[in-house]
């Protein structure tokens, strides 16, 4: 099995792991869900293969209706550069009356780029591990009781090394688009 492989498997179990452990941890009462899912799509800009195309999704158990932890995954699935970001992360929800709420959240974890790039002497096949510091706030707004629609800004902390011709990407910022399905 080559290194990359290797990379991308151990990086799906620990999606999977970062998904499932609040489940683990701690049971929901089936008249009260604490659960929520998030989706978002948009663009990923300051990557080492310039903008891309981005798909996030998220899972999130809340602790009660303004605090929650869970996982995030943001990838770019097309295009010469891909990128897999998986953290855990915390959240808190500020509502306001207007059916509007803040959201600002932080998390950790590990951040994954395979580059492969041109053909010939000009090619660049290369990819790299780091850490993943996900910091942002998303606006939602509340359509229904349990459902928003969400526009999150998001700034990526990380140091993937990726060697010449390639530079060193140590941020990245993301806007996304998004619905919040949760309490």
């Amino acid at each position: 099995m080559t290194y990359t492989r290797r990379i991308r498997r151990f990086l799906v179990n620990l999606a999977f792991i970062a998904l499932l452990w609040p489940c683990a941890a701690h049971s929901a009462d089936p008249q009260d869900p604490h659960w929520g899912f998030t989706t978002d799509l948009g663009l990923w800009t300051g990557t080492t293969n310039n903008t891309t195309f981005a798909l996030g999704f998220g899972l999130d158990y809340y602790m009660d209706q303004n605090f929650s932890f869970g996982g995030m995954a943001l990838f770019t699935p097309v295009g010469d550069l891909t990128q897999i970001g998986v953290a855990g992360v915390a959240k808190y929800h500020l509502r306001l009356n207007s059916g509007f709420n803040l959201v600002p959240f932080a998390g950790v974890g590990i951040l994954h780029a395979d580059l492969n790039r041109g053909s010939g002497p000009t090619k660049v096949d290369r990819n790299d591990t780091s850490h993943f510091i996900p910091l942002g706030m998303s606006l939602e707004y509340q359509v229904g009781p349990k459902i928003a629609f969400s526009t999150t800004l998001m700034v990526n902390l990380h140091h993937i090394t990726l060697s010449p011709p390639v530079p060193n990407d140590n941020t990245s910022v993301a806007l996304l688009f998004g619905i919040r399905w949760g309490p």
